[in-house]
């Protein structure tokens, strides 16, 4: 283990200022997360479930959008891309916070489309500027700028809608974002060393499947699967934060909530920050089953104190599960596709969060807040049992070819 990989990725100029950039990218989505619920409920005096909905539309519109945008970054660029999000945004945000509910619905879905890949465009800056033996290290600092953002986001929210009130909130929090992205158009960072190049453990373009179908080239039942991870992975988050208020609320410990939180979100911080520094990394399938096992165990807790205590040690794999699972894609497919599928990444942690709600949910309601825990943590145990055999299965006949005493470097 070494942190001193952190520190020279941290010397290198567009390592160091795509994560700064990117932490002001990403502030504005818990932020307006919190500030449109207020908003709904408050002013536009609608229900919660009504603020849900503009929630789920937002989600919806953003995993439309990502695989989307990823792709014309793939085509177009970083900056003939951008003039779509910041010709739309700047007037869909500055005026959705003075209309009625319906518009805002619209509004909201309308700016979802067009959201600034900012994902796709970190991590490829990222990947790019670093060699491949330090991918996973600034995977996992992307993943604690991210963790940080997501920490930082909602408390601006609150505090904004606190002094300023939810309209006005809404509009510089987005603003922020706006102006965010206009740097990034100047500061125009390269993504790729070249449209055709391909990384050195990536699978050659030659032997990337011809289209069929009307998938894109590089689905295969690998990336699949490491998808359906990922997808699985963000499901488990959602239903331990959905559990995690049922679980405060049965202790009688509400006050506490924003506290326990905040543990459950350092661990998940400092797991990114320790998985990134290790020498030797384990495998998506690995860290899912560490995520779902430690996620199950949480449902056994007996106080709010071992609650948090076992929240925190599930918290630990968060991050680096995502960032497994990323790196994993990222290393199985060419370069010149990495948008596109950086998208689909993208849109399979927001469809997680978006399906993973009601069903944790639902399940809540029937056994408690254990429900949450155990089927997240279940359905993470699953999918990584198949992650692991159909990996399996696809290195058994690339080990049979070599010769003996070799293995696979899978």
């Amino acid at each position: 283990m070494s942190f001193q990989t952190y520190a020279d990725l941290w010397r290198i100029p567009d390592v160091r200022r795509i994560l700064v950039l990117g932490l002001f990218l990403r502030i504005p989505m818990p932020a307006s997360s919190v500030i449109v619920t207020l908003h709904v409920v408050g002013p536009l005096d609608r229900s919660y479930a009504e603020a849900g909905l503009v929630s789920t539309m937002l989600a919806i519109a953003m995993a439309i959008s990502a695989p989307w945008l990823g792709r014309l970054l793939d085509r177009l660029g970083l900056r003939r891309t951008l003039l779509l999000p910041l010709a739309v945004l700047p007037i869909a945000w500055s005026i959705a916070p003075w209309v009625g509910y319906l518009p805002l619905l619209a509004l909201v879905a309308v700016a979802g489309l067009f959201t600034v890949p900012s994902f796709s465009v970190v991590r490829q800056v990222m990947i790019r500027s670093v060699g491949p033996g330090k991918r996973t290290a600034a995977l996992s600092a992307d993943a604690m700028m991210t963790e940080l953002g997501f920490m930082v986001g909602p408390v601006i929210g609150v505090l904004g809608a606190s002094y300023f009130g939810t309209a006005w909130a809404m509009l510089l929090i987005q603003w922020l974002g706006i102006a965010a992205a206009i740097v990034l158009w100047l500061f125009n960072p390269m993504i790729t060393e070249g449209e055709a190049t391909v990384p050195s453990d990536a699978v050659p373009s030659a032997a990337v499947p011809k289209r069929r179908f009307g998938l894109p080239s590089w689905v295969n039942p690998g990336v699949t699967l490491l998808l359906a991870g990922t997808f699985t992975a963000s499901l488990i988050l959602i239903a331990e934060d959905l559990g995690t208020v049922a679980a405060m609320r049965d202790f009688d410990r509400t006050a506490l909530l924003g506290i326990v939180m905040a543990i459950w979100a350092l661990g998940s911080l400092l797991g990114a920050l320790i998985y990134g520094a290790l020498n030797s990394h384990p495998s998506t399938a690995v860290m899912l089953v560490l995520l779902g096992a430690t996620t199950v165990l949480t449902a056994f807790a007996w106080d709010p104190i071992s609650f948090t205590v076992l929240l925190l040690l599930s918290g630990f794999f968060c991050a680096p599960t995502l960032t497994a699972a990323l790196e994993a894609i990222t290393s199985s497919v060419p370069a010149n596709v990495r948008g596109e599928v950086m998208g689909w990444h993208g849109s399979a942690i927001t469809l997680g969060s978006a399906v993973g709600a009601p069903t944790a949910g639902f399940a809540i309601d029937l056994i408690g807040w254990q429900g949450g825990f155990v089927l997240g943590g279940g359905l993470g145990l699953l999918i990584a049992a198949a992650i692991w055999l159909t990996t399996r299965r696809m290195s058994t006949p690339a080990e049979a070819s070599l010769p003996p005493g070799e293995k696979s470097p899978a």
